[in-house]
């Protein structure tokens, strides 16, 4: 199930059109949204360069990699100070410099939309 982004522009690093090739070559396999979904999943596991910093309000957390929450969403796993937490893929903001692979997360957050 496809939920909605948190208003999250995309960014302006990668053209629309080539984040539409990455979703087509994510999905091209996928004949609904939960296996559509778990394709984004695969393709973020293995373009999305891990880990990497970031910051969520004004903590800062190291982005250890993802996994699949209990409703289907994807989740960053980010630990702060020992501690483990999932965050919604979909409200992780990203670094300034992006990891590399960050142009497959802004092809999610546009698949999301549509």
């Amino acid at each position: 199930m496809r939920k909605k982004p948190r208003e999250k522009p995309l960014l302006k690093r990668w053209k629309k059109s080539k984040l539409e090739d990455l979703i087509h070559r994510a999905v091209a396999d996928a004949d609904d949204d939960e296996q559509q979904q778990m394709a984004f999943y695969e393709a973020l596991e293995e373009h999305l360069k891990f880990p990497f910093r970031t910051a969520i309000g004004s903590a800062g957390v190291v982005v250890k990699g993802l996994e699949v929450g209990e409703d289907d969403e994807i989740l960053a796993v980010c630990v702060r100070a020992g501690e483990t937490v999932g965050i919604p893929l979909l409200d992780l903001p990203l670094p300034k410099p992006p990891p590399k692979g960050a142009e497959w997360l802004e092809a999610y957050r546009l698949w999301v939309a549509e």
